[in-house]
């Protein structure tokens, strides 16, 4: 499947099935975070039939439903942490929707995780997962001129990632990012206030190079 369909057909999704995951999709799940891992030095963590970090009150409050499953995303303290943890967790997100499994990015709308965390390590954010009882839904969208520089005689690869970086999800969908060009030069900023700000720019900043081809452009 093209990325772009990918990412346009995952939606957040707090409300699951109480269906296990089978041993064949966890393999190969577990096998997207290790190599993820080895990539970014993260300690990504996928904890599975694991009923308790989303029966917590906040939990209820965020409305999650069978939430058995989960990714925690953990790291080294180091500057860039957050935004290593929102590119790296979304690239496995897309590896479970192509799974066929479902996923929520969730701050602060859980208990406490099972996850293994080291000396010097913090669990940035956590992301539930399983077989959604629906597939989510659309959110609305900033457009392409609000988040870019975008103009009529930009190159296809260029749209095409401002394109994808809409398609993320971002917290509270407040899409508090900009991208801006100079020639095959990209930057992409977070706005100064709003929440999980540079867990967002991670995540938007992976959909934007997935989708304009890593070949096509350098970050700032």
């Amino acid at each position: 499947m093209d990325i772009m369909e990918l990412m346009r057909e995952r939606h957040s999704v707090r409300q699951y099935l109480n269906k296990p995951i089978p041993e064949d999709i966890r393999n190969a799940l577990n096998d997207c975070c290790r190599s993820l891992n080895a990539e970014s030095g993260l300690n990504m963590q996928i904890i599975y039939d694991e009923p308790e970090c989303f029966n917590s009150a906040l939990a209820r409050y965020g409305h999650f439903e069978n939430a058995n499953n989960y990714i925690a995303l953990i790291g080294k303290k180091a500057p860039g942490l957050d935004e290593r943890c929102g590119f790296f967790g979304e690239m496995l997100v897309l590896k479970a929707q192509e799974l066929g499994l479902n996923t929520c990015w969730a701050a602060l709308t859980h208990g406490k995780s099972k996850a293994n965390i080291g000396r010097n390590e913090k669990e940035v954010i956590i992301i539930s997962l399983g077989y959604g009882k629906t597939a989510g839904k659309e959110r609305k969208s900033k457009s392409l001129s609000e988040v870019s520089d975008l103009r009529a005689d930009s190159p296809e690869w260029y749209k095409r990632g401002i394109e994808a970086a809409l398609m993320a999800p971002t917290a509270i969908n407040q899409q508090k990012f900009s991208f801006s060009r100079n020639g095959s030069e990209v930057s992409a900023k977070a706005a100064l206030f709003g929440p999980e700000l540079k867990v967002d720019l991670g995540i938007v900043k992976c959909h934007f190079e997935l989708a304009a081809g890593k070949e096509n452009f350098s970050w700032k």
